[in-house]
């Protein structure tokens, strides 16, 4: 099996690692995190005019028709400088819903705006109840003449704050925890009966909870089949989970570098600490945890595209629940060998370790997905 990039990919990788290393120095990060936004509109638009927004939709909508390893060479590389705009909730997540559930004409309106970051979407399908069940839906759609009226609350929209459009799950049909009767709707922010409460996340990126009093959702803004949501829910995030898996080796790169470099500087006793041999296993061990860690993000980007089934489910809830485990052991090892340096503020470090922990809990913790993967074995 080949494992080297075509040249096409590589020249992508270099594309934004050039873009990022110009734009996302540590300081500019700090200024665009405290900024009302959350992340530089500058640098969001120049994803879009370098054509990486565009990268997985088909070339009809604008796109490139990439893969999932293209997904994952962009996100490793936004991963490794902490990038805090909306890539992985807007143009993988829901650009992938817009996707698989748009009519012509919905696909044909949404995804060119997405893959030139005119529009910026978001997914709106946690609850504060639901605990990573997509299926858990409260929120409920009245049908009326016209449409529907949406009342309910979402919990944590990652980018929902700035989002011009919000994907909106809500029951039609059926009691809690019901498998059929859940759709998805594209929800106007600015629209009366719809609230946000903005606030940043443990890694500094915003959120918000969503509150709807009765919005009124046209026909039109339905995605998809009525009550038939769910399974492109469930695919659309296992692309997401693929591509947040890439994300995160990008960011234990960065804290296994930072982490070598001080251990190769710092002196203690009359020379520097990565001398001591007890040191060395604990760097080898976090480099070790890495290497698994990006085998198994290459895996999940291969199966990431390819049509649902269990194997393709099973991949990918391995995939979370390995390089959740390989994040935690870099985060806490890189903090420990860095000592109290490594939990301030001002240096990266404390925020690769914030990022990954918020990654460890975005769609579905370890255990979540051990569960899962445990049941898939049962039928396999």
């Amino acid at each position: 099996m080949d494992f080297n990039f075509s040249e096409e990919q590589q020249m992508l990788q270099d594309t934004v690692s050039r873009l990022v290393r110009d734009t996302y120095g540590f300081e500019s990060r700090e200024r665009f995190l405290e900024s009302e936004l959350g992340f530089s509109a500058e640098f969001w638009q120049q994803l879009g005019e370098l054509g990486l927004t565009a990268v997985p939709f088909a070339e009809e909508f604008g796109g490139f028709g990439g893969n999932g390893v293209d997904s994952m060479l962009i996100m490793t590389e936004l991963g490794r400088s902490l990038c805090l705009e909306p890539y992985l909730h807007s143009v993988i997540f829901a650009g992938g819903l817009v996707t698989q559930l748009g009519s012509e004409a919905q696909k044909g309106d949404l995804l060119p705006k997405v893959a030139s970051t005119e529009l910026q979407l978001a997914v709106a399908v946690d609850e504060p109840t639901s605990h990573y069940q997509l299926h858990d839906v409260q929120t409920r759609a009245e049908a009326v003449d016209g449409g529907w009226l949406l009342s309910g609350r979402k919990s944590v929209v990652v980018g929902g704050h700035s989002a011009g459009l919000i994907l909106v799950s809500a029951r039609t049909a059926g009691n809690v925890r019901d498998e059929d009767g859940i759709s998805l709707f594209l929800v106007d922010p600015s629209a009366a009966g719809v609230s946000r409460r903005a606030y940043p996340t443990m890694d500094g990126r915003k959120a918000c909870d969503l509150y709807l009093d009765s919005v009124f959702v046209s026909v039109a803004n339905l995605l998809g089949a009525e009550g038939q949501a769910l399974p492109a829910l469930r695919y659309q995030q296992g692309r997401a989970i693929a591509a947040q898996c890439a994300e995160a080796v990008g960011s234990m790169e960065a804290a296994c570098s930072l982490t070598l470099d001080y251990l190769k500087t710092r002196q203690q006793f009359g020379q520097v600490i990565g001398k001591f041999q007890a040191l060395q296993h604990r760097m080898v061990d976090m480099r070790i945890e890495l290497d698994q860690a990006t085998s198994m993000a290459i895996l999940a980007a291969c199966v990431a595209d390819q049509p649902d089934s269990a194997e393709r489910s099973r991949v990918l809830a391995a995939a979370k629940v390995l390089i959740i485990r390989a994040a935690r052991l870099i985060a806490d090892d890189g903090i420990q060998l860095h000592g109290g340096i490594g939990l301030t503020w001002e240096y990266v470090l404390s925020h690769h370790a914030k990022h990954l922990l918020m990654l460890s809990h975005q769609f579905g913790n370890d255990d979540y997905h051990l569960k899962a993967f445990s049941r898939l074995m049962k039928v396999a």
